[in-house]
């Protein structure tokens, strides 16, 4: 462990590079929120004014989580207090926000209104940001191996698994991604990741150590690509960051209407699931040559992005997009420590290693492993090296599958179902519905009568309990699961013999 802290110091602590940046760039503005800005002295403020009304040392700080300042605000505030902040989604089913600030003993919650806290049991300190206090940000705990967020992870008990990200870890993440995306003061980052996982930082930390202005817009998350369009042409937005698979939709978009992005955009960023070569060679076919097409690999574990490569643009190899194609994932970025096993299994280690699972001590050694002395995370991902130091994913080592971007174990939303009282047995498992990764799950009924709704009914129960991305996108109800000879569950093998049934009314419209 030691090892791990010594390469953690060398990356600046991610709050003085902040300051450092408030005190070069006081007026610019910090973030733009519906038009509005907001300075980086008035940031400060805000930041330092949520610190003094937490209190040293805070803990677990839950921090209600939407796509305004005021969660901006939380998470530098918390950081200031030395607290660890903890992101929750309104959206989220009560008893899944109940497990996971359970799991995490938390008890305070950052608010814009006491509701959200008291349906928790929380201590409420309040969000609001009219009245800032002038004076200057506390100095921060300067030790990297001190926690600085919590953020949660697909787990096979059917609990989220609570990953605790040390300071050292995001700093020395994110002075690369300052590099990587080559950002300076006048960039205009467009805030659209979701905010309770990771990718998020990689919008807001990056932009606010660089003086460059973060932009949050309710028009980034319309679900009409020309609201999108023209917010980033009217916010002279130059960095996306974008999932994969909303690029996929936006180069279609942008293809069959024979349009191109705004002028202003310099750099798209992609990441959370593989690229499909046809948009590659579409997006290619476009007025794209000037932008940065950068595809991203990266684990929450391992703390934002690990691995990147330009795809398209002025700083890519020329590359032709066949349908077989596999769409690299990237070289590692010079923070990381990169090893591939003798199974092709892609290990990760170096200073932006999360500390483990809080409380999860077995699933944390399962997950994190020594060698020759330097502690790694096994990512589960099998890739191969090109000679250049490029690495193609070669598929996973396990059950895990990629939804919507996130990291999923069937597993979990099996746990899940199984709490259904009229579900006897289920398998869960990932397939490609309407060329998208998505989660199918069979479920066999304990009793004959509630064959007809139980499709409907494990649905229902699933959206009380937990987050839409672990609700499958079909629910077949059969009357029996493929076994393996050892007598489990084979789910790629009840898979199979039932995917040929297309009458399935659990389809997402």
């Amino acid at each position: 462990m030691s090892n791990l802290h010594d390469a953690i110091e060398v990356a600046p602590n991610l709050l003085d590079v902040f300051r450092e940046t408030t005190l070069r760039n006081p007026d610019r503005p910090a973030i733009v929120h519906q038009g509005h800005a907001i300075s980086y002295r008035r940031l400060d403020q805000l930041a330092n004014s949520l610190a003094a009304r937490l209190g040293p040392n805070p803990g677990v700080v839950a921090v209600h989580a939407t796509h305004t300042p005021e969660t901006v605000v939380g998470l530098l505030g918390v950081l200031a207090a030395e607290g660890v902040y903890c992101p929750v989604d309104p959206a989220f089913p009560l008893p899944r926000q109940q497990a996971m600030l359970s799991a995490v003993d938390c008890r305070t919650m950052v608010a814009a209104e006491p509701g959200p806290a008291a349906q928790l049991g929380l201590k409420y300190v309040e969000s609001d940001y009219s009245e800032p206090d002038a004076a200057e940000l506390p100095a921060a705990g300067r030790e990297p191996a001190a926690p600085a967020y919590i953020l949660f992870t697909s787990g096979s008990t059917g609990q989220p698994k609570p990953v605790v990200t040390p300071r050292g870890a995001i700093s020395a993440a994110v002075h690369s991604l300052r590099g990587l995306f080559a950002l300076t003061p006048a960039d205009r980052v467009l805030q659209f990741a979701s905010l309770n996982w990771d990718t998020c930082f990689e919008e807001i930390l990056p932009t606010l150590t660089t003086g460059a202005a973060l932009v949050l817009d309710r028009e980034a998350h319309s679900g009409s690509f020309p609201r999108f369009l023209r917010l980033v042409e009217r916010e002279r937005i130059t960095v996306l960051d974008l999932p994969t698979a909303f690029w996929h939709e936006l180069v279609l978009h942008l293809a069959e209407e024979g349009l191109a992005l705004p002028g202003s955009v310099r750099l798209v960023v992609i990441g959370g699931e593989a690229a499909k070569p046809a948009r590659l060679a579409d997006w290619s076919a476009l007025d794209t040559g000037r932008i940065r097409l950068v595809n991203t690999y990266g684990c929450t574990e391992t703390t934002l992005v690990t691995h990147a490569v330009d795809l398209h643009g002025p700083e890519a190899t020329p590359r032709t997009w066949a349908d077989d194609s596999r769409v690299p994932i990237g070289r590692a970025l010079p923070h990381v420590v990169e090893r591939i096993s003798e199974q092709g299994e892609l290990l990760i280690g170096g200073p932006g290693l999360a500390l483990g699972y809080l409380g999860r001590p077995e699933a944390t050694e399962a997950a994190f492993t020594l060698l020759d002395g330097e502690r790694l995370f096994r990512t589960g991902d099998r890739v191969s090296s090109a000679p250049d130091g490029v690495l193609t994913h070669r598929g996973r080592l396990d059950h895990e599958v990629k939804v919507r971007g996130i990291r999923v174990d069937p597993a979990e939303v099996e746990a899940h179902i199984a709490g259904h009282p009229e579900v006897t047995a289920v398998a869960v498992t990932g397939a490609v519905l309407a060329g998208r990764s998505a989660l199918v799950a069979y479920v066999v009924p304990r009793t004959p009568g509630t064959v007809g709704t139980l499709d409907s009914d494990v649905r229902s129960y699933l959206h009380t309990r937990v987050p839409g991305h672990l609700v499958p996108s079909r629910i077949t109800v059969v009357p029996h699961l493929v076994l393996t000879p050892s007598g489990k569950v084979d789910r790629a093998g009840s898979h199979q013999r039932y995917a040929a049934h297309r009458q399935v009314k659990g389809d997402l419209q």
